[in-house]
């Protein structure tokens, strides 16, 4: 038995089968965890989900940033309705049924017995790992609550751009949300520093890779995450980044989740269907 653990495959279906031929995942033993990003820009994301939906239990799905964009659209949200290649779930026969499963899915995930923790962005450097479970579960019982339609017509935006536990209603649901699914970097004392994307060599002063921010309080969990392709596999500070940007032409890497040994990656080389510089996040 087998837990792998899957970059960002954003509708690169065909890439997705051929990494399951390289590991000999078996679906009968194995369990995989995605990090979010399953949708969007590839050609294939109606396939990517209906594939990963039928895991079942054998697979772990944290949200990401263009997963829940696909909801947002699903429920009217037309705010960034021109960035995605997501028509064909909205028009699929079994629409309804996909989207009411990835609207359940968790944005943290974390295996106490192997010791890992799963998300697609980031942590900002307040949190603990408990801060981090608890803000989670508040957003999926938003999405997952009665008004989650209201939720996901009110998530987009920047701010607020700081932690506060006394942060109420959709600013402090956005703020989770924000750092979960977009999260880079941000200053050392936590201001978040969404719109920044260059390569770390290349940051501005006075803001840092939050895996990188000084005082982190999650610096000793065992952190795998996505989101960021630019900067490619990483496996430094006791995080493993796995976005190597199979959809830019990078690679589609899993890796192999073990308690007591260190953690092996695997990179499938892809074409890519987009060029660096395409889109946003």
């Amino acid at each position: 038995m087998s837990t792998y653990a899957i970059g960002d495959i954003q509708g690169c279906e065909l890439e997705l089968h051929r990494l399951l031929e390289r590991i000999r995942f078996d679906p009968g033993a194995d369990h995989l965890w995605f990090a979010g990003d399953l949708v969007n820009r590839g050609p294939g994301s109606l396939g990517v989900l209906r594939l990963v939906r039928s895991l079942d239990a054998r697979a772990v799905v944290v949200l990401g940033n263009h997963d829940l964009h696909l909801l947002a659209l699903a429920v009217g949200n037309q705010k960034h309705a021109q960035k995605g290649t997501l028509q064909a779930v909205l028009e699929a026969p079994d629409r309804e049924e996909l989207l009411d499963w990835l609207r359940h899915r968790p944005l943290l995930h974390h295996d106490s017995a192997k010791g890992y923790t799963l998300i697609h962005a980031g942590l900002p450097p307040q949190w603990t790992l408990d801060d981090a479970r608890a803000c989670a579960l508040e957003v999926e019982t938003a999405l997952r609550g009665p008004d989650w339609r209201d939720f996901l017509f009110a998530m987009y935006g920047n701010e607020p751009s700081r932690w506060s536990p006394a942060l109420t209603g959709i600013e402090r649901l956005r703020f989770i949300t924000n750092c979960l699914t977009r999260l880079r970097y941000c200053t050392a004392d936590g201001t978040l520093a969404l719109k920044e994307k260059s390569l770390p060599a290349n940051r501005p002063a006075g803001v840092f890779p939050w895996f990188q921010c000084p005082g982190r309080q999650t610096s000793n969990a065992r952190i795998i995450f996505g989101h960021w392709s630019a900067l490619g596999y990483w496996d430094q500070n006791n995080v493993w980044g796995i976005d190597s940007g199979c959809l830019w032409g990078g690679s589609l890497t899993a890796v192999r989740v073990r308690k007591s040994k260190p953690i092996e990656p695997l990179h499938l080389p892809c074409a890519g269907y987009l060029t660096p510089g395409e889109g946003g996040d």
